[in-house]
C-alpha cells in the first residue's frame, strides 16, 4: 500500500475556489524510488460547473498563454514577466555555452501533459530513469521509457496538475465537486477556508521524529505544515503576500520562501523567525531549489533570472543567471549536486555545471511550452514535458558519461 498525493493548480482570479486536499492510498502501485508531485495543492472548484479539460485547453490557447507573448496576464492583474532591459542583465554571469552533459534519447509524442496555469510549471516527475509521472487532462499518467508504454494511474474526471516526490506520496486535484467511491480515499479536507484558497506548491519531507509532513504554499499569504498521517495542521506561518513556492533545506531547519514580492525570505522553520531577506530580483518569484549540500540555493523569478545564494553571505546573491526569453518557472538540482537545470516557459531548458561555478552550461533548445522537467533520482535521465496541441510530447535526455580510462585499452 502506498500513499499518493496529487496537487492541482488552477487559474486564479478567473474562478472561485474551495481548496481541498485528498489523501489517497493506491493499492498495487509500484513506484521506483520516491514519488510526489510538486506544484499545487489539490483544488476543488465548487462554483464553476460544466468545464472540461478540452475547453480549458482551448481557453489556454485563445488567451494567448504563450509566456513569450502574453504573460502580462498575471494573477490578480500583476506579477507578469518583467520588461528587463540590458542594464538589468549587466550583473548576470556570462556563461560558456556548448556543454554536453545530457544527450538526446527520444521524443515520445504518445504521451503529453496539459498546462492549466501559465505561471505554474511542475507537471512532470521522474521516480527512476525509466519511470515518469505526469498530468494529462483528468488523469495522472505513468510513462515507461523502457517499454515505451503509458498507463493511467488515476482518473478523477477533472483537471489534474503538478508533481513532486517523496516515498510513495502524491497529491491529486480536480475542479468539479465529486465523490470518489473507491478504496483508498483516506482524507478530504480543506487546507484553508480563505476565499483565495489556491495552493501553489507543496514540499513533502520527513521530520526529525520520522513522521511524514508536507508544507503547503498558499495564495492566501500563508504557509501551512501538515502531518501527512493524521492530516492535522502542525504549523501556520502568515506573510504579507501570496506564497508561490517553498523549499525546505536538506537538514530540515530552514525554509526558503518566495512569492508575489521581489524579495524572498529565509525562515527558521521551527520558530518561524525570518533569518534573512533575499534582495536582488525585480519581480515575483515562482521557483526555488536547494543544492544537496545545503550551503547554496537558487531562486527563479519573472525578471528572467535565476539567482544563486550562499548561506555564508546572504547580503547579495553570488551568481545571477539569465534566461533567453522568459521567466524562470522551474529549477532542479541533480541528487549529486553536479548539475542544475532551469526552465523557461517555452523553448529553452538550461543545464549548468555547478562545479564550474555555473560558468558552463548546456542549452537545450526546442519548440513548445514547457510543462515541467525532472531529473531521475540517480541523475541518469532528464525528462522535459512539452505542451502543444499538435506536437506535445515528453523529451528524454540521458546523462553523458566520459569513460576516459577505456582509452588506455584501445
Amino acid at each position: 500500500m502506498r500513499l499518493v498525493m496529487f496537487l492541482q493548480d488552477w487559474i486564479a482570479g478567473f474562478w472561485a475556489y474551495e481548496g481541498k486536499t485528498w489523501l489517497l492510498e493506491l493499492w498495487g502501485l509500484k513506484l521506483c524510488g520516491v514519488l510526489v508531485f510538486t506544484g499545487l495543492c489539490l483544488q476543488m472548484m465548487s462554483r464553476q460547473q460544466g468545464n472540461h479539460a478540452d475547453d480549458m485547453e482551448e481557453e489556454y490557447e485563445m488567451e494567448g498563454v504563450d509566456d513569450m507573448m502574453d504573460e502580462f496576464h498575471g494573477r490578480d492583474g500583476g506579477g507578469s514577466d518583467s520588461d528587463v532591459n540590458e542594464f538589468d542583465y549587466m550583473e548576470c554571469k556570462t556563461t560558456e555555452k556548448g556543454g554536453s552533459y545530457y544527450e538526446f534519447r527520444r521524443n515520445s509524442r504518445s504521451v503529453r501533459s496539459t498546462i492549466l496555469h501559465f505561471q505554474l510549471r511542475n507537471l512532470v516527475w521522474a521516480t527512476s530513469k525509466h519511470d515518469v509521472y505526469l498530468m494529462s487532462h483528468y488523469s495522472v499518467m505513468h510513462w515507461s521509457s523502457l517499454t515505451h508504454t503509458k498507463s493511467e494511474v488515476l482518473n478523477v474526471s477533472g483537471h489534474v496538475a503538478p508533481c513532486e516526490k517523496h516515498p510513495g506520496s502524491l497529491l491529486e486535484g480536480f475542479t468539479q465537486t465529486q465523490y470518489l467511491d473507491r478504496p483508498g480515499v483516506s482524507y478530504c479536507t480543506r487546507t484553508t477556508y480563505d476565499d483565495n484558497a489556491i495552493t501553489n506548491a507543496v514540499e513533502i519531507y520527513t521530520s526529525s521524529s520520522g513522521a511524514v509532513h508536507f508544507v503547503a504554499s498558499n495564495n492566501d499569504c500563508g504557509v501551512r505544515d501538515f502531518d501527512l498521517e493524521s492530516f492535522q495542521l502542525s504549523k501556520y506561518l502568515p506573510f504579507s503576500w501570496p506564497v508561490n513556492h517553498t523549499s525546505l533545506s536538506p537538514d530540515g531547519r530552514l525554509l526558503l520562501i518566495v512569492g508575489d514580492d521581489p524579495d524572498g525570505i529565509l525562515v527558521d522553520f521551527r520558530s518561524g523567525e525570518v533569518i534573512a531577506s533575499l534582495r536582488g530580483h525585480s519581480d515575483y518569484s515562482f521557483a526555488t531549489a536547494w543544492h544537496p549540500s545545503g550551503l547554496t540555493f537558487a531562486t527563479g523569478n519573472q525578471d528572467r533570472t535565476c539567482r544563486i545564494w550562499d548561506m555564508r553571505n546572504l547580503s547579495n546573491s553570488v551568481t545571477a543567471l539569465k534566461g533567453n526569453l522568459g521567466a524562470i518557472r522551474s529549477i532542479r538540482y541533480t541528487s549529486d549536486g553536479k548539475f542544475m537545470a532551469m526552465a523557461e516557459p517555452a523553448d529553452f531548458v538550461h543545464v549548468f555545471d555547478v562545479e564550474s561555478g555555473y560558468k558552463r552550461e548546456q542549452e537545450i533548445d526546442f519548440f513548445g511550452e514547457i510543462s515541467g522537467m525532472s531529473f531521475s533520482p540517480d541523475t541518469e535521465s532528464l525528462f522535459i514535458g512539452v505542451w502543444d496541441r499538435t506536437y506535445g510530447s515528453l523529451i528524454e535526455f540521458g546523462r553523458r558519461r566520459e569513460f576516459s580510462y577505456l582509452d588506455t585499452i584501445v
